[in-house]
């Protein structure tokens, strides 16, 4: 089979994927969706998926890569650990019928989705949010059935204090519409609000009354967490190993941010932004001047072609829902003419950690979601679609984290010390993941252990912990992606250094890991070092995934 064939192979995926993937709460956008959809999650669909999934994998096993051709064998991998997830998705973590948080996004995700992209919204998104408003009532009943099977008690309580008020929430997001959609369709919404937030709020007390009765939460285990770093995430290192480099880096935090604050301990901390119209107006001059300062110190090129990262105010229609997801719209491959936006609360003394963050410095978001964007920008012009598409939480996260410590160093906050503090506890929260990730994953803590763990040592706010905690409890491998994706990069980049000398470029080498800022780096590894030695320690494990 030539590359062709595998990049037909990945466009059938892609358009199967469309249609027959989860919704996902992560930031990184990974499908495009068409208005109105919406996921499904009955035993049969599943059934359905794991049928088409032995199909798949049939094709790409009856696939030639031409000998030395490193580029498609890459591409040939990535479509490996794309169908390898899908197992691991559908038997392994189970999420679709025993995670009450995953079936709450499955259920008014798509709701919260469609809002994200800036309006004015189309008529099909418009007939979209009346679809997804309407099916609510349906997919709880469908919800409840399968947790009543399968339900993990832990996973029911955080769901039910998410779901807390979510009646009144989501009647206040469809009267947030007003002004921005049309009359006949706030109309039909407004019909659909009571049934909809009834449901929604009858599925709350459910939980919260069924959740003893359910099962506890287990662990995936240590030998299915191996396969998932081995095949859906191309990962060598054993778990301990990243355990302990995460505890390392903490460490070197912890004592980074305690001199940075004692060094500049004469010094006030930034204001809050007085209002969020000047917070948006300092984030567009910043981002301009992040953009320059990246171009001026030879970092990463900064193409005519790529798009801005904005903030907006959050508007009234996302502000009751910000539970199902990043607030954010960092745009796809159809969309690279669109800025991308983050949406941001009204400064206030006490918002959430990370957006405290921006509303004192909106560089801090500018250096962390701002890379997302333009690596996901510049990532969907990518002439290989395969690359284009396939998404690893490992190599996005690693790099928006790897890009924080960066612009640290090179000294673009130079003009602002408590904002070198902040970036150490970035560093902090980052590398304690690794330790929740794995703990979860392994036993050693359990859900509120984890919220503890968080709240006492980044520290954070309890409920930012408590929602990265559930999603983490329910989705192993994604916590640790930050720290491990930043290691795997600055080994990356030390190794290229040492051995192209004179020759190397550390902005030849970003602008070449941004456009494949989608692909592990065990095989970035192979494509610009020619070194295996990941691959081979890869492909030597032979353990098989257990899924009952």
């Amino acid at each position: 089979m030539t590359t062709e064939n595998l990049i037909a192979l990945s466009e059938d995926i892609e358009r199967w994927a469309q249609d027959a993937a989860f919704r996902s709460s992560d930031d990184i956008p990974r499908l495009r969706r068409t208005p109105g959809w919406l996921p499904s999650f009955t035993p049969e669909s599943v059934a359905e998926r794991r049928e088409q999934l032995a199909a798949f994998r049939s094709r790409l096993a009856e696939a030639s890569v031409p000998e030395g051709d490193v580029a498609a064998a890459v591409d040939a991998r990535l479509l490996g650990s794309v169908l390898d997830r899908v197992e691991w998705d559908l038997d392994v973590l189970r999420n679709w019928e025993r995670d009450a948080v995953f079936l709450v996004g499955q259920i008014i995700g798509p709701w919260f989705d469609l809002l994200l992209p800036r309006p004015p919204f189309s008529a099909d998104v418009e007939r979209g949010l009346v679809t997804v408003a309407a099916s609510i009532p349906e997919r709880v009943a469908l919800a409840t059935r399968n947790l009543e099977r399968a339900g993990v008690g832990d996973l029911a309580r955080a769901a039910a204090v998410e779901l807390e008020g979510i009646g009144e929430r989501f009647a206040a997001s469809i009267e947030g519409l007003a002004g921005v959609v049309t009359d006949d369709t706030l109309a039909q919404l407004r019909e659909l609000a009571t049934p909809a937030g009834d449901a929604l709020a009858g599925f709350a007390t459910w939980l919260s009354e069924s959740a003893a009765a359910f099962a506890p939460s287990t662990p995936v285990g240590r030998e299915r967490f191996v396969w998932f770093l081995r095949h859906v995430a191309l990962i060598a290192e054993e778990p301990e190993d990243l355990v302990r480099a995460a505890l390392q880096d903490y460490r070197r935090a912890v004592l980074a941010e305690m001199v940075t604050r004692n060094r500049y301990r004469d010094i006030e901390p930034a204001p809050i932004a007085e209002s969020i119209e000047a917070q948006v107006e300092r984030q567009i001059e910043q981002e301009a001047e992040v953009r320059a300062f990246s171009e001026a110190e030879g970092l990463l090129s900064q193409p005519d072609t790529l798009g801005r990262y904005h903030v907006a105010p959050m508007p009234a229609y996302l502000e009751p829902l910000r539970f199902l997801g990043v607030s954010d719209d960092l745009t796809d491959e159809d969309r690279l003419d669109v800025d991308g936006v983050s949406y941001m609360p009204h400064p206030e003394p006490e918002l959430p950690y990370f957006y405290a963050a921006n509303a004192r410095d909106p560089r801090l978001g500018i250096i962390h979601e701002g890379a997302h964007y333009k690596q996901l920008a510049l990532s969907w012009a990518n002439p290989d679609p395969i690359r284009r598409r396939y998404i690893d939480s490992v190599a996005n996260e690693g790099i928006a984290f790897y890009n924080e410590e960066l612009m640290l160093l090179a000294g673009l906050f130079d003009d602002a010390p408590h904002s070198q503090e902040v970036v150490h506890n970035f560093n902090r929260l980052r590398s304690l993941r690794v330790v929740v990730d794995v703990s979860l994953a392994t036993g050693a803590f359990t859900l509120e252990e984890a919220i503890d763990f968080f709240v006492r040592l980044v520290p954070m706010d309890v409920e930012t912990a408590r929602e990265e905690c559930a999603m983490y409890l329910a989705t192993p491998g994604l916590a640790m992606s930050y720290h491990v994706g930043k290691q795997q990069l600055l080994r990356l980049v030390t190794d290229a250094a040492v051995s192209q000398g004179t020759a190397f470029s550390l902005r030849a080498l970003h602008d070449r890991v941004w456009q494949n800022g989608n692909v592990p780096f065990s095989l970035h590894r192979w494509e610009i070092l020619g070194d295996r030695s990941d691959l081979d320690s890869i492909d030597a494990y032979a353990g098989s995934l257990p899924t009952a």
